[in-house]
């Protein structure tokens, strides 16, 4: 087994690894290959950090302040960000066996022990992998929450597009039965004459006379 492959099953399960054949494979279909799923759970990561992690407005991390809400102090953040600052220094052709020869005599030199990175390092991707947790067990319970009151605001909007259907119903209802209680009245009426009820709606104080005229009454 490689070395690249055995990271995945030697670090608890935190680095991301892509499997050789797996990425091989990804190139030909134009699919991007799945990487190794980490083992921590929701509740070992809200155990990582001494206090709330910040808030990552637009998707921007302050690594820095995650480190720190982790519990992982300055002095153990520069050692890992030396140890990245020589091995980015060195030329990309650089066998990976020099790099690590310079890269660790480079450390010892200022007095860097090797371990300690290491345990920074490990430490600064623990408090990552929290983060990536904690966040998406916040953005899981803000989705629920999201999901519930928008059923509240359908269920609303149903009831009251049901009120406002109903009320059309009743109102074209009193419509319908008004206009045929007013033909049965407008019969009688026609039975006196027009003129009859024109003279009669222009002389009463109570009545109003469509044609905007009201003759004085004596």
């Amino acid at each position: 087994m490689s070395e690249k492959k055995s990271w995945g099953s030697t670090v608890l399960g935190w680095f991301i690894v892509q499997d050789e054949t797996s990425t091989a494979e990804g190139r030909g279909t134009g699919e991007t290959p799945a990487p190794s799923q980490p083992a921590m759970g929701p509740e070992t990561a809200a155990t990582i950090f001494r206090k709330e992690p910040p808030a990552a407005p637009g998707g921007q991390v302050d690594f820095e302040a995650v480190f720190e809400a982790a519990g992982i102090d300055a002095d153990e953040r520069q050692r890992v960000a030396k140890a990245s600052e020589l091995l980015a220094s060195l030329p990309a052709e650089t066998a990976v066996a020099v790099k690590k020869q310079i890269v660790e005599a480079s450390l010892k030199a200022f007095g860097v022990a090797i371990d300690k990175i290491i345990e920074a390092g490990v430490s600064e991707i623990q408090a990552l992998e929290g983060y990536i947790r904690a966040g998406a067990a916040d953005t899981q319970k803000l989705l629920q929450e999201s999901t519930r009151r928008i059923q509240q605001y359908e269920d609303e909007i149903k009831r009251i597009r049901l009120v406002m259907e109903q009320r059309v119903q009743e109102q074209q209802g009193v419509q319908t039965s008004c206009n045929a209680k007013k033909l049965q009245v407008q019969q009688i009426l026609e039975f006196f004459g027009q003129e009859a009820v024109a003279r009669v709606v222009q002389a009463s104080p109570r009545l109003i006379d469509p044609s905007g005229h009201r003759g004085s009454t004596r």
